[in-house]
């Protein structure tokens, strides 16, 4: 059984910036296609950003594209958002999921396991 826990929300002004980062435990996900999901209040969750397994192609959302970019270190068994030029809509509770496959996909139903979310919240 895999393990995934995100980290480093918190409060940013617009504009600012800030890194997400998602520890994997009980197995390795060199191999699996990981992603970022969000989810606002009162809203379905929606997709934010994936990466491949091992080669580390990603795909990414019209409305991130630009600002935010998804990477891994194998090394770490980590995956990380690092989210630039942050925008008062990007409010949202942050969740890591983990694919049973090497490839991307931007469905959440394509995810097998998932963390426990980090709140990010951007101030006006």
């Amino acid at each position: 059984q895999v393990q995934l826990v995100e980290s480093g929300g918190g409060l940013v002004q617009a504009g600012g910036s800030l890194r997400l980062s998602c520890a994997a435990s009980g197995r390795t996900i060199n191999s699996n296609a990981m992603g970022w999901f969000r989810q606002a209040p009162g809203k379905e969750r929606e997709f934010v950003a994936a990466i491949s397994g091992s080669e580390g192609g990603t795909v990414y959302a019209d409305s991130v594209k630009g600002r935010f970019t998804i990477s891994r270190d194998n090394a770490k068994n980590t995956v990380y958002l690092q989210m630039n030029s942050l925008k008062p809509e990007d409010t949202a509770v942050y969740y890591c999921a983990l694919r049973f496959s090497y490839y991307v996909s931007h469905r959440s139903r394509d995810f097998s396991s998932w963390g426990q979310g980090t709140q990010v919240t951007v101030s006006s």
